[in-house]
């Protein structure tokens, strides 16, 4: 598969929406796992790097009745634009993104599984799914790890478990998030004390791109902190009554608001809907809370329908990365605002036309 396929869509399989979907956006598996008698990243060669990209390769040819088709692509051949708009999708870690000669990585055509090589260990595989499926998920994500433990010999000790490049990984590997968008508990500051609460519960809590992200458009990611001496089962169980918890928060403070202020909330939202449709110049950061605020206002009934989808790709479309692909050209920023305005405007055109379309029914 050819890297365009993966830089010019904005609509992945694992981001199209199901119940739930204007608060919990996506789950995410990760496994960390290294090769046993080989060097840490942190220290290794060169020539180990190449070593183990082979080993990579040579095991997903030896999958038997393989149900996925891996594309292989290096990053040292790749321009900054691609890696970053790779980022932007979540394909790839920033980690990866900045190495200069050694790193890879392997993406299934619908984009749900991704094999980081090379990255801060040997492996991490990666599963993407929509909405809150960390059961799947994971079981999705231990089938790719099963087919290449078959071929390759995990670090790995039977008081410790997996062995990682940092210790917060060691013994699991596990890395379990959820995407959660919470406008409402952010509108009436009460992030921060939830904030506390989770990380006294094992927790952590991310911006939209993981660790050292800002919160954007009013996205968190919520994932698991500790990956030794709980099992796996237990991790995302904890995980999973955390996130119920959140939803049911979250659900309250917009139930409450309604209730106590409508029209104050519709007007905030119509504004934000306005402004997409028809502001001239957009920041990231502007458009991202336009783009909450619809989010919410559809799922609230509010505002005119837009698919969750369609939201969910303008959050994509409006990216720098993605941006100047559309583009086809290096944008300065203050053109970079530009476009996205009118991309965003665009996108959302095509909404109305969908619904109004559909709206007229068919002739028999």
């Amino acid at each position: 598969m050819n890297i365009e396929h993966f830089l010019t869509n904005a609509n992945p399989r694992w981001m199209q929406s199901e119940d739930r979907s204007d608060i919990v956006m996506s789950t995410r598996i990760r496994l960390a796992r290294n090769i046993a008698g080989v060097r840490f990243p942190i220290s290794f060669t060169e020539e180990d790097a190449h070593s183990i990209e082979n080993r990579m390769m040579n095991a997903l040819l030896q999958i038997e009745d393989n149900p996925y088709y891996f594309s292989y692509f290096p990053i040292k051949d790749m321009p900054l634009l691609q890696r970053q708009i790779l980022v932007e999708k979540h394909l790839i870690s920033p980690n990866l993104a900045s190495r200069k000669k050694i790193g890879s990585f392997f993406l299934t055509e619908d984009e749900s599984v991704s094999i980081l090589v090379n990255e801060e260990d040997h492996i991490r595989i990666q599963y993407l799914t929509n909405g809150m499926n960390l059961q799947r998920a994971y079981e999705e994500a231990r089938k790719v790890d099963r087919f290449i433990s078959k071929q390759i010999e995990y670090a790995y000790q039977e008081r410790y478990g997996y062995l990682t490049s940092c210790p917060t990984n060691v013994g699991t590997g596990l890395r379990a998030s959820v995407m959660l968008h919470l406008p409402i508990l952010t509108l009436t500051k009460q992030m921060n004390s939830l904030i506390q609460m989770m990380t006294r519960l094992g927790m952590v809590v991310r911006g939209i791109y993981g660790e050292g992200s800002e919160n954007l458009g009013n996205v968190y990611q919520i994932s698991n902190q500790i990956t030794l001496g709980k099992s796996e089962p237990e991790i995302l169980q904890e995980l999973s009554d955390v996130v119920e918890q959140i939803i049911q928060k979250e659900q309250l403070a917009r139930t409450k608001l309604l209730t106590r202020a409508p029209s104050n909330l519709e007007d905030r939202l119509s504004r934000s809907l306005g402004t997409l449709k028809y502001a001239k110049i957009l920041s990231s950061e502007e458009a991202a809370s336009c783009l909450s605020n619809v989010r919410l206002g559809v799922s609230l009934e509010l505002l005119e329908p837009i698919s969750q989808n369609q939201l969910n790709e303008c959050m994509l479309l409006m990216q720098p990365g993605f941006i100047q692909q559309f583009a086809g050209t290096t944008l300065q920023p203050a053109e970079r605002d530009m476009y996205r305005a009118k991309l965003l405007q665009d996108k959302l055109n095509e909404s109305n036309e969908t619904v109004n379309n559909g709206d007229k029914g068919e002739d028999y």
